[in-house]
């Protein structure tokens, strides 16, 4: 790095003066065109924090210029920050005015670093509209401001996500990318399928795959024996199939997904941790859209885990990603039908047929109940429709016997649900949006484990009144819908999952037009 001469000394003489104004001149012009960076040097009396020839600034050219390789180990584009410009443009300021621009150049990379390590390069919602998750973007002016006042390399250390999940999703990065380096999982089964008991080199390329992955430790048998099948289970389990040991055309299929499949799904991974980099709660919900699962995670530890149903694959019916926090459940529930599906499913069926639904109540807008005989719905169409339908409790009402409310926007909650056949699917995406539970009792009961002696008796004796009746949580617990096609546990291998709505491609696509790229891996 060059020694600035001019930009922060202070000097006496009228030229080293002239020479300080028409760098604070250079440096107010060039951060006008940001608000943030206009605010952060008028306060400062537009001093520099990078030009002058100071250990302090020496040190953070030094913090930002390393922090270029940290933002590659953390899976961005290290193009993207402009590496080689700022040091052309390094070596070449001489005038006040040129180190000025320097200056600020140097900060708005800085911010644009920062905030990439910490909350992610993507604005989510511009990738995909059902993903409407709020980034916890933290102040530009406070990064600066915090900069300059810390360490400067233990500063850029800090952004990253801390989790759990995140360091064990950036280790597998790396177990990944060395793996690509080294060929990858070997070649392909030439087989759609494979049975117990065969033997042949597509029983042998499954095996070898298999023992690269870390399911099997490595074997000389050419057969599809005991220790190969329940390889392969553990592979299923590992990948959201059904765990049976059988090497199905869905099986073959996953095994044969290359590394660098698996890595842009774990590269995606990280960027939506990024999305998500503040504190879950000690306490917290988890549901996984492309896991079908809903969690209770306790310090890290999943204490509580059911099956989930969740929206369908349509333009409407699609469960959104967001965070919450749950402030009650109510049992015996009614269920107050949303005006979408009252006016786009049920005002069709009534106007064909007026007992058509017969299970729902009409409802006007005084919420006086209505006798649908009274009623000519052929006179109404979905935009004048002036009535509401609801489902009083019941053992077949559409919610089941117990939902759990996190107040929101999208009228996204989780419940139970009459239909319990679906849970028996392997891929589970049929509700309006809302997110069915297996085992919704067993649910209730652990959170109300917190606030009741007895949460099973207290329930039940709830439950068995048939009144709807709301029972607060006396400490609120956050929710998380996320949607991960790559995550971790706390011990075992890692899992992978479906696309279901094709989000994770958008994400990849994006990435890739921000600069990300697989290339520099292979070398």
């Amino acid at each position: 790095m060059i020694a600035f001469v001019a930009a922060g000394l202070v000097l006496t003489s009228d030229r080293a003066a002239a020479q300080v104004t028409a760098y604070k001149q250079a440096v107010a012009e060039a951060a006008s065109r940001d608000d943030d960076l206009s605010a952060f040097y008028r306060a400062n009396d537009f001093r520099g924090i990078w030009t002058n020839d100071s250990e302090a600034d020496r040190a953070r050219r030094r913090a930002l210029f390393e922090a270029f390789d940290l933002a590659e180990a953390h899976g961005l584009p290290r193009e993207r920050y402009r590496e080689q410009e700022l040091m052309t443009m390094i070596r070449s300021a001489r005038s006040p005015r040129e180190i000025g621009m320097l200056e600020v150049e140097l900060s708005r990379t800085m911010l644009l670093l920062a905030r990439d390590l910490q909350t992610g390069m993507l604005v989510p919602a511009k990738v995909d509209r059902e993903i409407v998750r709020q980034v916890p973007y933290r102040s530009r002016i406070a990064h600066l401001t915090n900069f300059t006042t810390s360490n400067p390399r233990g500063f850029f250390r800090s952004l990253p996500p801390k989790n759990a999940e995140y360091s064990r999703l950036l280790r597998e990065k790396l177990r990944l990318e060395a793996l690509m380096l080294q060929g990858g999982f070997g070649p392909e089964v030439p087989a759609k399928s494979l049975k117990r008991g065969q033997s042949g080199p597509a029983v042998v390329a499954m095996r070898n795959r298999l023992v690269i992955m870390g399911f099997m430790p490595r074997s000389a048998s050419q057969e599809y024996d005991a220790k190969l099948a329940e390889a392969v289970q553990a592979f299923q389990a590992a990948h959201g199939l059904v765990a049976d040991g059988d090497a199905g055309a869905a099986t073959v299929a996953e095994i044969n997904t290359s590394v660098e499949a698996r890595l842009k799904s774990i590269l995606v991974a990280m960027e939506r941790e990024r999305w998500i980099n503040q504190p879950r709660g000690d306490r917290h919900v988890l549901v996984n859209l492309t896991d079908f699962s809903a969690r209770i995670v306790d310090h890290d530890e999943v204490t509580f885990q059911t099956r989930a149903v969740i929206g369908l694959n349509d333009s409407d019916r699609r469960s959104p990603e967001f965070s919450d926090v749950m402030e009650y459940m109510e049992i015996n529930p009614t269920w107050n039908v949303p005006r979408s599906i009252t006016v786009k499913e049920y005002l069709p069926q009534m106007q064909r047929n007026p007992n058509a639904a017969g299970h729902l109540k009409l409802y006007n807008n005084r919420g006086q109940q209505v006798n649908r005989a009274n009623v000519n719905f052929n006179a109404y169409t979905a935009r004048t429709f002036p009535f509401a339908l609801k489902q009083p409790p019941s053992n077949r009402n559409a919610l089941g016997l117990v939902k759990f409310m996190f107040p929101n926007k999208y009228n996204i909650y989780l419940h139970d649900t009459p239909a319990k056949s679906l849970f028996q699917r392997n891929k589970r995406d049929f509700s309006h949006g809302c997110i069915r539970l297996q085992d919704p009792f067993d649910f209730a009961y652990a959170l109300l484990a917190r606030q009741e002696e007895d949460p099973k008796g207290f329930f039940h004796r709830v439950l068995n009144s048939g009144q709807q009746t709301q029972v607060r949580l006396k400490k609120q617990v956050p929710v998380h819908i996320i949607y991960r096609t790559a995550f971790t546990q706390a011990k075992g291998p890692m899992q992978y999952r479906n696309d279901v709505y094709g989000r994770d491609a958008r994400i990849w696509s994006a990435l890739q037009q921000a600069g990300v790229s697989l290339a520099a891996v292979r070398g």
